[in-house]
C-alpha cells in the first residue's frame, strides 16, 4: 500500500465520479472508502493502491483503490 497526497476532484464525465489529482500531476479515478474525502477541492491524503488491471467508464486515468483517506491543511 502506497501514500498519495494530492486534491479531490469531481468529474461529471460518465455519469460523475471522483477523482485525485496528486502533487505529481497524475490523475486517479478514486474507488472504495472515499466516504469523508469526497469534497470537490480539499486536501488530501490517501491510502490506498493503483490497480492496473482494472476498466473503467470514467477513462480519466488509472484507478486509485482507496483503503483509508483523510483531509490535510
Amino acid at each position: 500500500m502506497a501514500k498519495f497526497r494530492g486534491t479531490v476532484k469531481r468529474s461529471d464525465l460518465e455519469g460523475g465520479h471522483w477523482q485525485l489529482v496528486a502533487d505529481d500531476g497524475t490523475t486517479y479515478v478514486l474507488e472504495g472508502a472515499t466516504k469523508g474525502i469526497e469534497v470537490d477541492g480539499v486536501s488530501v491524503e490517501i491510502d490506498g493502491v493503483v490497480e492496473k488491471d482494472v476498466m473503467s467508464f470514467a477513462m480519466t486515468g488509472p484507478t486509485l483503490k482507496v483503503k483509508a483517506g483523510r483531509k490535510v491543511a
